[in-house]
C-alpha cells in the first residue's frame, strides 16, 4: 500500500473518530511531508495548531499509523518550513511532548509564543482558535428563540463602527453561541479584512495569561490583547472563581471599550446570574446589549433539521429521508441544536452503511440510547431558571428570603411546578429553595392552585411554563 494511500486512510478514520467540524479545524491543513527512518513527518501552517494537536492528538496519530505499518515508530508534527528540516518534537507514546521538546533545538518548546492561530490569513493577536467554515449567517437557520441574538450578531458584524459594546450572547449548551460568534467573525473579515479579530474560549484566555506569569511576559500578553480591534470571547464563566485572571480579564475588557473596540462575548447563563464572577465584571458585562438564546422550539428545530437534510443532499448526492422522520426526531431530540444534527447524521450514517432505506423504525432503532436520554427528565434547577426568565427576576434572588411580591409569587410558581414536575420529595424541594422547610412548599403549591382558580392569568402563566419545560413547544 502506498504512502499516500495509507494518509489518506489515518485522515478518514481521524475524521470518523473526532467528527467533521473537530477534524476541520485541526487536521484538515495538515500535509503529509515524508517518512525517514520510520519516523511520519507531518506540517501544520501555525505553530499553535501544532502545539494543540501534539497536546491533544499525540498518542491517538501514532496508534494510527503504527495500525498502517508498525515499522513507523513516531510522528512528527512540524510547522511550515520546519518540516523541510530534521528536527521535530515526536508524536509517540515514547517521549512526552515538553521532553521532546527539549531534546530538539528546532521544535516547538514550551516556553516559545504561539504564532498566528486562525486559518484562512485571517488576522488575530496570534493566541486565537481557529474559525470554523461551517458557521456562518447563512448557515444559522433563525426562529423565535434566537431572533435576537441573530439580529444583534448580525448588526455587529456589519456596521463600520462601534455599535452594541459589549455584545454579551448567553444560552444554553448546543442552542448556537459559538456559531453566532464565528459567523461574525467570518463576516467582517469579508467586509473589513483590515480589522484584527481575537477569537478564543476563556479557557484558551487563562491559559494564556497563566503561561504569561510563568513566563514574566506580562508586557507581551497585555499588548496582543489589547492592540485587537475585536475581542470575541467564548464561555466566559470558566473563569469563575479565577482570582487573578478576572483581574486580568476586567483590565483588558476597560481598556479595549475605553478605546473604542468591539468586545463580544458569551456564557452560559445572563450576565446577572454568572456565579463567581467579581460584580464589577458582571456589571460590566452589561453595558451593552445581553441577548439571550433559548431553547428551540419544534418549529426551528424542524427547520434546523430541513436546512441539514439540504446540506447532506448537496454534499453527498440524493439522500431520500422522509418528512415524518424529520419531524419525529424534531419532537424527539430537544436537547441542543448539536445533539439535533448528530441524531440525523446517524441515520444518515447508518442507511448508506447497511444499505437501508431510512424510515420512521429504522430510526427509532438506531437512537434509542440517543432517544432515551432525552425522555424528558425536568430538573428542579431548570424550572427554576425558566421561571426567573419567564417573569424577568434575578435567579438568585429568588432563591433567597426576599418576600417582595415581585420575587415571592415566581418563586410559589416554581415550587409549583416542581411538586408537578419532577419525583422530588418536598423537603427536597425546600431544600433547593433556599434551604426552605417543607411547610413553606406545602404552602406555595396550595397558594398557586387556588389562584389558578380565580386568576386566569396566573393560570396562563402556569400552563405556559408547564408545556414550556416538558416538550419545549412553547414560546421560547
Amino acid at each position: 500500500m502506498s504512502l499516500a494511500e495509507q494518509w489518506r486512510r489515518v485522515r478518514a478514520r481521524l475524521q470518523a473518530e473526532l467528527g467533521e467540524a473537530t477534524f476541520n479545524s485541526w487536521f484538515k491543513q495538515v500535509e503529509m511531508n515524508g517518512v525517514s527512518e520510520g519516523r511520519v513527518m507531518l506540517s501544520v501552517p501555525t505553530r499553535f495548531i501544532r502545539n494543540w494537536i501534539v497536546s491533544h492528538y499525540a498518542d491517538r496519530l501514532a496508534k494510527l499509523w503504527a495500525d498502517e505499518d508498525p515499522s513507523f515508530c513516531r510522528v512528527d508534527v512540524l510547522v511550515g518550513a520546519e518540516a523541510r528540516t530534521e528536527d521535530a518534537a515526536p508524536v509517540s507514546d515514547a517521549a512526552p511532548v515538553e521532553t521532546a521538546a527539549a531534546q530538539a533545538p528546532s521544535a516547538i518548546r514550551a516556553d516559545t509564543p504561539l504564532a498566528t492561530a486562525v486559518p484562512h490569513g485571517f488576522e488575530d493577536a496570534g493566541v486565537g482558535a481557529p474559525l470554523d467554515p461551517r458557521f456562518t449567517f447563512d448557515a444559522f437557520v433563525v426562529g423565535k428563540s434566537n431572533e435576537l441574538a441573530h439580529a444583534a450578531a448580525r448588526r455587529v458584524a456589519e456596521a463600520t463602527d462601534v455599535t452594541f459594546n459589549p455584545l454579551f450572547l448567553y444560552g444554553g449548551v448546543g442552542l448556537g453561541k459559538t456559531h453566532l460568534m464565528h459567523a461574525i467573525a467570518w463576516e467582517i473579515r469579508k467586509r473589513q479584512p483590515e480589522r484584527k479579530v481575537l477569537y478564543l474560549s476563556a479557557e484558551k484566555f487563562m491559559y494564556q495569561f497563566v503561561r504569561a506569569l510563568r513566563f514574566k511576559d506580562t508586557m507581551a500578553f497585555k499588548q496582543q490583547f489589547r492592540s485587537v480591534d475585536v475581542l470575541m470571547i467564548d464561555d466566559v464563566q470558566f473563569i469563575s472563581g479565577k482570582d487573578s485572571t478576572q483581574e486580568e480579564f476586567f483590565h483588558t475588557f476597560n481598556a479595549l471599550i475605553d478605546h473604542n473596540r468591539q468586545v463580544i462575548i458569551s456564557a452560559d447563563r445572563s450576565p446577572s446570574d454568572l456565579e463567581g464572577i467579581e460584580e464589577r465584571i458582571r456589571s460590566r458585562l452589561g453595558w451593552g446589549l445581553a441577548a439571550d438564546i433559548h431553547p428551540t422550539d419544534y418549529e426551528l428545530r424542524l427547520g434546523i433539521l430541513q436546512a441539514k437534510a439540504d446540506e447532506m443532499m448537496q454534499r453527498n448526492g440524493p439522500v431520500s429521508i422522509p418528512p415524518g422522520v424529520l419531524e419525529f426526531l424534531a419532537h424527539r431530540i430537544v436537547s441542543n441544536v448539536r445533539e439535533l444534527e448528530g441524531a440525523l447524521k446517524r441515520v444518515v450514517a447508518y442507511a448508506s452503511l447497511v444499505g437501508r432505506p431510512i424510515t420512521l423504525d429504522m430510526s427509532q432503532e438506531v437512537l434509542r440510547d440517543l432517544l432515551r436520554s432525552n425522555d424528558r427528565k425536568i430538573t428542579i434547577e431548570e424550572i427554576q431558571r425558566r421561571v426567573a426568565e419567564y417573569y424577568n427576576v434575578r435567579l438568585a434572588d429568588m432563591l433567597s428570603a426576599r418576600r417582595a411580591r415581585a420575587v415571592a409569587r415566581p418563586r410559589q410558581v416554581a415550587m409549583y411546578l416542581s411538586k408537578q414536575l419532577t419525583t422530588r420529595s418536598l423537603p427536597e424541594i425546600g431544600r433547593k429553595f433556599g434551604g426552605r422547610d417543607h411547610t413553606t412548599v406545602i404552602h406555595a403549591v396550595r397558594k398557586i392552585d387556588e389562584l389558578c382558580l380565580v386568576d386566569s392569568g396566573i393560570e396562563e402563566d402556569v400552563d405556559l411554563l408547564r408545556r414550556m419545560l416538558e416538550g419545549g413547544h412553547g414560546p421560547n
